[in-house]
């Protein structure tokens, strides 16, 4: 199956509008303005952060960092100093709501979830959103404790923990909040950094597939840049050999990081950084992360 059609396949957003009832129904939340969660005296009027208030996790959120096309990110301070705060929108309130494909392998064994999920009802809506956000913990997770460059995840590591702060993410800021770590695409590097860079982020490439993994969206808008070290993000739709469109999706990756490079003046051929990166995964892994008591 050629990439194309899976480029093809991202692109058909689910669009269609929700059926029409008789009662009035709740309008998808999507990306919340700043004001509305740090208004009041209380800590604010979001429900979201103030579960997140109560739980401890936070004590403030100070600035909005970033809003993309399913998640918007606030930088925050906790007990443990800055965090970063994901919040995903409603997934019907998204604009890519098409996650199929990086879905697919994976068993439900409830089939009346399954079949909620895949018509798309309410409920399965809320169980995907659920399940997208509970992924990027989950992944995290193990990437984090398997020794890679990602953001410290700050809920868990237990399910339990992390299911109670959906539809949010928490983890730790990369750079600080004064100076917010910059995306390699955005980054302004020498020759000597951009190598470095490069071979950090073929590294990133190479140690999820040595896991079983293949991030889904690899390329410098989502690799951050902070004292010379590369730090990979966005892991919901991290995906695992299972997938039939696995090899598909490495192939993908490979090509959206020799493109997003290019700015930044490395040059190589797709196929060629492929073999590269399938040669280092026989090589040593980084030293697993011990998780303290």
């Amino acid at each position: 199956m050629s990439a194309r059609w899976l480029d093809d396949e991202l692109a058909d957003a689910d669009t269609r509008p929700a059926p029409k009832g008789k009662t009035k129904t709740k309008r998808p939340l999507g990306r919340r303005k700043l004001a509305t969660l740090t208004t009041a005296d209380e800590g604010g009027t979001d429900e979201i952060i103030l579960r997140l208030l109560d739980l401890g996790h936070i004590t403030e959120v100070v600035a909005e960092l970033k809003s993309g096309k399913e998640a918007t990110a606030y930088v925050a301070r906790g007990p443990r100093g800055s965090v970063l705060v994901k919040l995903y929108r409603e997934l019907e309130a998204r604009s890519f709501k098409n996650d199929a494909i990086y879905r697919e392998g994976q068993v439900v064994l409830d089939a009346r979830a399954n079949r909620a999920m895949g018509g798309r009802s309410r409920k399965g809506l809320g169980m995907l959103q659920s399940g997208w956000v509970n992924a990027e913990y989950a992944h995290l997770w193990t990437l984090w404790k398997a020794g890679l460059s990602v953001p410290e995840p700050l809920v868990g590591p237990a399910p339990f923990d992390y299911a109670a702060t959906t539809p949010a993410v928490l983890m730790r800021l990369i750079g600080t909040e004064d100076e917010i770590a910059p995306r390699l695409s955005d980054a302004s590097l020498s020759p000597d950094e951009a190598w470095s860079a490069w071979e950090q982020s073929l590294d990133g490439l190479a140690g999820m597939l040595r896991l079983g993994y293949v991030h889904g969206d690899y390329s410098t808008y989502n690799l951050l840049w902070w004292e010379n070290t590369v730090t990979i993000i966005d892991f919901p739709q991290l995906t695992t050999k299972q997938n039939p469109h696995f090899q598909d999706l490495l192939r993908r990756d490979v090509q959206s990081l020799v493109t997003s490079f290019r700015r930044h003046g490395i040059q190589a051929d797709p196929d060629t950084v492929l073999r590269d990166v399938q040669r280092r995964v026989t090589g040593p892994a980084p030293a697993p992360r011990v998780l303290l008591p």
